[in-house]
């Protein structure tokens, strides 16, 4: 039996449990969040605003709201993401310190990239911490160059017109974005000017496993005032080597197989 806790938080358990509702219920408004819930709609409104800012859900066309990206997410297991972090986390630390820009860790969720690592740099003008948070994966930077790296037919699979039915006006245009990863693969790296966060540019390059796949990914991003293209020569070769560094330790970790 789960008794709550003495230092429960009304508001904190009003959300989890407006979470839990979306992902095992489906779409509902403001006024049946409210009733469930036992609060003014107002209160409600607040509640589901706060869930869709951290994409734990989306606001519909009709008013109503869904199960965000955060509660559809598969792929990695919870030990290999938690071990992939832990090897990571002082690379991207050390990737701070030479670049003096913030630095992340992603990995591939659906047509999704989830933020599973985040560094900040300490200059006062800085992209703050964006760890947990989700975004598409073809604008955001490690997304491309992971999507770079699928095979033509799971590529096809994620962006076909009947997954994004619901969202056909989301939806990227499959030629543009077939030549888009090829260049990302023959480059070696992603630029993100701005397509996910306005006023922010981001560079991603692949973390690769030993069967040569992306698995992750890792990124730099920062003011777009302060981006030029003089920087993207060290900017790439700093996440060049913070990617083999994390690689190479990864080699000698025992990391669980993720299912397919």
């Amino acid at each position: 039996m789960k008794n709550p806790p003495n230092y429960s938080v009304r508001s904190v358990d009003h959300a989890l449990q407006l979470a839990v509702m979306l992902q095992v219920e489906g779409p509902f408004g403001v006024g049946e969040a409210a009733e469930r819930l036992g609060v003014a709609p107002s209160t409600a409104h607040r509640l589901l605003a706060m869930l869709v800012y951290r994409d734990f859900a989306i606001r519909r066309e009709d008013h109503r709201y869904a199960a965000g990206p955060v509660l559809s997410l598969g792929g990695s297991s919870q030990s290999r993401t938690a071990l992939l972090r832990s090897v990571a986390m002082p690379h991207l630390a050390g990737l701070v310190e030479r670049i003096r820009e913030s630095a992340n860790l992603q990995i591939l969720a659906g047509d999704h990239v989830r933020f599973i690592g985040s560094v900040e740099c300490t200059q006062a003008l800085r992209v703050g911490n964006r760890e947990g948070m989700v975004f598409p994966a073809h604008l955001a930077s490690g997304g491309k160059v992971m999507l770079a790296d699928l095979p033509p037919e799971r590529l096809d699979a994620l962006y076909s017109e009947a997954k994004w039915a619901d969202r056909l006006d989301q939806r990227p245009n499959p030629a543009t974005l077939r030549r888009e990863l090829r260049t990302v693969r023959d480059r070696g790296f992603a630029i993100n000017p701005g397509r996910t966060e306005k006023g922010v540019t981001a560079i991603g390059r692949a973390v690769r496993g030993e069967d040569g796949r992306a698995q992750a990914a890792v990124s730099v991003s920062m003011p777009t005032s302060r981006f030029s293209r003089d920087r993207l020569p060290d900017l790439v070769g700093a996440l060049a080597l913070t990617a083999r560094d994390i690689e190479e330790e990864m080699r000698g970790a025992d990391l669980p197989r993720a299912h397919s």
